[in-house]
């Protein structure tokens, strides 16, 4: 009973510290975010889905929060040419140059990595086609450490919009 009950007690305290953990990394990542993005995080739905040749990674003005569309085109616009480029800065600046599958992406030629932007009608979205395994591997890899830095202000699954 007592081995139970202290090993019980372990995977609590595990527990606990891993959720400040992540907290204080979602914190974090908000904090260096608000340096890079050019709307308020609040206002704004992050959203990366994957499919099998890469993914999309939206981000929508919540209702009543229009106003930001406009910073949401400007910023995913920048992003995706930057990105195509291969200059993978700002996400640097937001997780840190180890994240998850940004080296491979950073290291990908044109022939393995496409990038391209859309506007949606409540913001913009960026798509990310891999043309080898390992590049679509590297966005998945990337899109599931935004999703855990960014907690509970992103999601992986998008609100589908006519043609979208």
């Amino acid at each position: 009973m007592k081995r139970t009950v202290l090993v019980l007690s372990f995977l609590l305290a595990s527990a606990s510290a891993v959720a400040a953990t992540s907290s204080e990394r979602e914190d974090e990542v908000r904090s260096r975010g608000a340096e890079v993005m050019p709307f308020a995080l609040e206002h704004t739905l992050h959203q990366f889905e994957k499919d099998l040749r890469g993914g999309v990674q939206r981000v929508s003005a919540k209702p009543g929060h229009v106003d930001e569309i406009a910073a949401i085109r400007t910023h995913l616009r920048e992003i995706a040419e930057r990105f195509g480029r291969h200059d993978f800065s700002a996400p640097e600046q937001i997780h840190g140059e180890d994240m998850p599958g940004l080296a491979t992406l950073r290291a990908a030629s044109a022939d393995e990595l496409r990038v391209t932007y859309r506007e949606v009608p409540d913001g913009a979205e960026v798509r990310y086609t891999g043309l080898t395994q390992a590049v679509t591997d590297a966005i998945h890899r990337w899109f599931d450490a935004q999703l855990s830095d960014h907690g509970h202000d992103a999601t992986d699954h998008l609100k589908h919009h006519p043609g979208g």
